[in-house]
């Protein structure tokens, strides 16, 4: 997949495009959907997958009080993108100056003439253009102005639970990772570098890599049943993120116990990813380090029976 950071890089020469325009933060399964069906509209006429998308998110710009934590760092997003198969990824920096921009511009100077777009594939709730006056049905009539059709999908529904950015950020922030993996396709994860601890596992309870400052989306405080890739080593594991209540001073940290631990070479530069498979309690604040070594001895029972289950 080819990757542009701006408008300008974007070859002259690409050639008829069918492509979406969104954050995709998730690249959930509803996102997944419409992409292949722009890979599979590409390849019937010829031309290229496209997708537009942002960084920053749009609302880190225009109302940063309220702007979500992402489900997907940009890094992961292109990661994902690139596995549904479509031929190239525009990333356009998101300005003010760029939301200024006319619903009009945007839907005929980028996406027609620029963008070279014969289909624009979109949720029917799709704005775009300053103060997002912008809609599919204004889109389909740019699209008569510059020579591209406009295909308008519904919200898509697992088992009853619209599938939406949106949502899988409320399921997460709830620790429901399992609901969330369902709206996802994927299992959800947070990659980083290790972090200094503060040594309490290795001196009262058991071995952990703390995993370095994340500022994105992480799930609910809690222990969760997780594997975790180091150095593309994957290891079942047991996660705790929170405050570590029973160590008095409270402190945030993300913190990974390794089930099939063997030595392991870490440096600042080594990357850590860890994927949230299932909630097994809250954080507690423990009477004693006794009585939080014996809940963590049944936590890593019920993590290996979890894995002997799948």
């Amino acid at each position: 997949m080819q990757v542009f950071h701006h408008l300008e890089a974007v070859p002259r020469d690409l050639g008829p495009t069918v492509l979406s325009v969104g954050n995709f933060d998730g690249v959930h399964r509803a996102h997944q959907y419409v992409l292949q069906e722009l890979v599979r509209r590409a390849r019937e006429i010829g031309g290229k997958a496209m997708v537009v998308t942002f960084d920053p998110h749009p609302t880190r710009i225009l109302r940063p009080d309220v702007a979500p934590k992402l489900i997907t760092p940009l890094p992961r997003k292109l990661e994902l993108l690139a596995e549904t198969g479509i031929d190239a990824t525009l990333v356009l920096p998101f300005t003010r100056d760029l939301s200024l921009t006319s619903p009009r511009d945007f839907g005929v100077e980028i996406l027609g003439k620029r963008l070279h777009a014969r289909e624009v594939h979109e949720g029917e709730n799709f704005h775009f253009g300053h103060k997002a006056a912008g809609n599919t049905q204004r889109l389909a009539e740019y699209g008569r102005e510059a020579g591209f059709e406009v295909k308008a999908y519904p919200y898509m529904q697992v088992r009853g639970n619209k599938v939406s950015s949106s949502r899988i950020r409320e399921l997460i922030r709830a620790g429901n990772v399992s609901h969330a993996r369902q709206l996802l396709g994927w299992t959800f994860s947070i990659a980083g570098t290790p972090g200094r601890g503060r040594g309490y596992g290795h001196k009262y309870t058991v071995p952990t890599i703390n995993l370095s400052r994340y500022d994105e989306l992480v799930p609910r405080d809690g222990v969760y049943v997780t594997r975790t890739q180091v150095n593309g080593e994957c290891f079942d594991s047991v996660t705790n993120v929170g405050n570590r209540p029973t160590f008095g001073s409270e402190s945030f940290a993300i913190e990974t116990h390794l089930l099939n631990f063997h030595p392991i070479e870490l440096t600042a530069e080594t990357k850590v990813e860890l994927w949230f498979l299932h909630r097994l309690r809250d954080e507690i604040k423990f009477p004693s380090v006794d009585d939080l070594r014996a809940q963590i001895a049944l936590d890593v029972k019920k993590a290996r029976r979890y894995f002997s289950l799948l």
